[in-house]
């Protein structure tokens, strides 16, 4: 379990669905204050009531940001439980110019293909619950953010999603990994 105590409080937190690896109370209650606000889905905010709740297709302004919730699911048979449409959240957060999404647990749905000027794009790459890389590649070229960072992933999909990635320059892939 990771500590974040030492972090700085959070002012506003974006909470994608209810998973424990997303809903962590432990690490929020080192990063959240009294005045924290938490964006949330509606199964979240059964857990956190002071939740401000948004549902896929909902947009806010909140601090200044522009908060677009945005659909995340499942489309695999059988991979639909872990995140059925309608439920989860990801976000498109906009601070002046700069566009950020924030996909949640997803696979690539075709709702990607209607983001727009995305400059920083997180994509999930986890299976069987999120995507493979061939899907986070389909799915970063169906809206062509300027810089994409994978997460949720073991360092198994990295060499594929770089050797992949090598094919769109306009794209710039990250790596963050922590040691």
């Amino acid at each position: 379990m990771a500590d974040y105590s030492k972090f700085p409080k959070a002012k506003m937190i974006l909470i994608t669905h209810q998973h424990a690896d997303h809903l962590d109370k432990s690490a929020l209650n080192q990063i959240a204050e009294k005045n924290t606000l938490i964006i949330s889905t509606k199964t979240v905010a059964e857990e956190l009531p002071q939740a401000i709740v948004m549902n896929n297709g909902d947009k806010k302004i909140i601090e200044g940001i522009t908060i677009e919730a945005v659909p995340a699911y499942n489309t695999t048979a059988g991979r639909d439980i872990y995140h059925p449409k309608g439920r989860d959240n990801g976000y498109v957060l906009t601070f002046g110019n700069l566009k950020v999404y924030i996909a949640g647990d997803t696979e690539d749905i075709p709702e990607m293909a209607l983001l727009k000027d995305i400059d920083i794009a997180f994509l999930p790459m986890n299976q069987p619950y999120t995507m493979f890389p061939g899907q986070v590649y389909k799915a970063a070229l169906s809206f062509h953010p300027k810089i994409l960072y994978p997460y949720h992933y073991d360092e198994s999909g990295i060499p594929e999603l770089k050797l992949l990635m090598a094919n769109d320059s306009n794209i710039k892939l990250k790596i963050f990994m922590i040691k």
